[in-house]
């Protein structure tokens, strides 16, 4: 695993130790943010179960100004520290060691908001977009803030849900991913100017 462009373009990341987490493969976060970004001006990112940070990583690299790591696993917390330090981003992140939902609440009470959010939920997990809504009610996210939600591809999350619109829907092999866009002054539209699901 490595960066794939920006100020930190080619640096290598380190995995996690054991096999509790399975990290966003090079040629999918390439794919990613080709679709989101590419390159961003600014703006507050959230990696809320961060793994080893790749996520959150690539986006400080891309010109995001600051990003806030989150994950439970206290192995997964000291690599994207590390990662943090090898690509000399430590100064622009924060990192915790919480459950995502607490972790929310948390950030909600220091008033923090975000233009863009990763959450790639352990496969077992399905609440991706409950965490989403939550957000909302919580007012965590930014008007057009951008959220990527990835998960298993045999898996399949509502196209347009309260204030999020779905503008991409994509497989890559095992994994799905989906695009939203939070729409904070406009109420639920329809799906019929969705794009549609592309297999890959």
């Amino acid at each position: 695993m490595r960066v794939i462009s920006g100020s930190a373009r080619g640096r290598p990341l380190k995995a996690v130790p054991g096999i509790g987490t399975r990290p966003t493969t090079d040629k999918v976060k390439e794919a990613l943010f080709s679709m989101i970004g590419p390159y961003f001006e600014g703006g507050h990112a959230l990696d809320l179960f961060a793994g080893t940070g790749g996520l959150g990583i690539e986006a400080l690299s891309r010109g995001m100004d600051k990003a806030i790591f989150v994950d439970l696993d206290y192995k997964s917390v000291e690599t994207v520290k590390a990662n943090l330090k090898a690509t000399g981003l430590t100064e622009q992140a924060e990192v915790y060691k919480n459950d995502a939902e607490r972790a929310l609440k948390t950030l909600a009470k220091r008033g923090a908001s975000f233009d863009l959010v990763f959450l790639d939920p352990p496969y077992r997990l399905k609440h991706g977009d409950k965490l989403m809504e939550r957000m909302d009610e919580l007012n965590l996210l930014e008007d057009q803030a951008v959220l990527v939600l990835e998960y298993e591809s045999t898996f399949d999350y509502r196209d347009n849900f309260g204030r999020f619109k779905m503008i991409r829907k994509t497989d890559y092999g095992e994994t799905g991913i989906t695009i939203y866009v939070y729409e904070k002054d406009h109420e639920n539209k329809t799906g019929s100017d969705s794009m549609e699901k592309e297999e890959q």
